[in-house]
């Protein structure tokens, strides 16, 4: 999965100057972007931030590049007063926080304060596939900012702490579930690589790695915060192998968007009947099926020229969608669900 979103800040990519005015924007996000230490890392941990502003906030480009459209946010302007939910992002294996931006500035735009960070080892730029797997530090990068951002003055105040979610793509979907307290279970997974090989297998093996080498009490502890009352899962990995004991520890409402049908769905983060089957475990979580759509629609909306541009890189075809589908519109949807179930009122989202 670390390829396909190689491109938001690929070096060998020649960075397009796209020519989008600058322009007044209603119902428009702002965006902040800091850094934090993480001890547990050993290293400085990027993190940005989405929040309401004034209809009359001056808006530029954020985030495109030769493959990759930009989208309007109000850099560093003062955010609206008023009382706001909480919602913290993480980005897939190999992502970065720009690549669910569209998301973020949604979400904002609807009335919240939005936090997302670079996992670090498990980001474009900073990428380690073995400590990547340590996918217990990536709950400690999102307990940290939340920490970080509950502390600092110009947000402390403006946040409603009994609002605080996590929304997860991909790899990011299986943190958002570990910090409503699902556990990992190494041996499942270990036997599911061994008997159906599925692409994040595949990757794994491809780079050397034994799963069974892995710290099993790491993987499978529980990394709950009680703080955390909803969260939502889009594509969530790692859950295969997954038993009902696994997710008994499971304190927060739960809402799973499953990306495409059959076989345009990625095998590794198949979560139903006919994948890892761990939709069935949470009877009383929300699911919502999108399609016709592919796991890597949740990307950016793509330049032009974006699909030939990574064909001649010989980068995945993140930028091509499913027929009869568009990008635009799957993007509504998971705005919309997410909206929806995290009762967002301030601001609506134009299809």
């Amino acid at each position: 999965m670390k390829k396909a979103i190689q491109a938001l800040n690929k070096t060998g990519l020649t960075i397009a100057i796209l020519l989008i005015p600058v322009f007044m924007l209603a119902d428009a996000a702002g965006i902040y972007e800091n850094s934090v230490y993480a001890p547990h890392h050993e290293k400085v941990m990027n993190y940005a931030v989405w929040y309401p502003v004034s209809e009359q906030e001056i808006t530029q480009p954020f985030g495109g590049n030769a493959v990759f459209l930009p989208y309007q946010v109000a850099q560093n302007a003062p955010i609206k007063q008023g009382r706001y939910p909480l919602i913290l992002v993480s980005h897939g294996l190999g992502g970065h926080y720009g690549a669910q931006g569209w998301l973020a500035s949604a979400l904002a735009r609807s009335g919240a304060i939005v936090v997302a960070v670079n996992h670090p080892n498990s980001t474009v730029l900073d990428f380690d596939m073995r400590a990547g797997l340590e996918h217990w530090t990536r709950t400690q990068d999102l307990k940290l900012v939340l920490d970080a951002i509950l502390k600092d003055p110009d947000f402390s105040s403006l946040i409603d702490s009994t609002r605080i979610s996590v929304v997860g793509f991909s790899y990011g979907g299986w943190t958002a579930l570990s910090m409503a307290g699902v556990r990992g279970n190494l041996a499942g997974y270990v036997n599911h690589c061994s008997e159906q090989a599925t692409q994040h297998c595949n990757d794994i093996q491809r780079v050397g790695i034994d799963l069974n080498s892995l710290h099993e009490k790491h993987w499978d502890g529980y990394y709950g915060d009680a703080r955390i009352s909803q969260v939502v899962a889009i594509d969530p990995g790692l859950t295969f192998g997954i038993e009902s004991g696994d997710v008994a520890t499971l304190s927060a409402d739960v809402l799973l968007i499953q990306l495409g049908r059959g076989k345009d769905r990625l095998d590794a983060t198949n979560i139903g009947v006919d994948g890892s089957g761990f939709s069935a475990l949470l009877p009383y979580s929300e699911m919502i099926e999108i399609a016709p759509a592919y796991h890597f629609s949740m990307l950016p909306l793509c330049t032009p020229a974006g699909s030939l541009i990574l064909e001649e890189e010989g980068e995945d075809a993140v930028c091509d969608d499913p027929e009869y589908s568009n990008r635009e519109d799957i993007h509504f949807q998971v705005q919309s669900a997410v909206i929806d179930f995290l009762t967002l009122n301030e601001g609506q989202i134009k299809n």
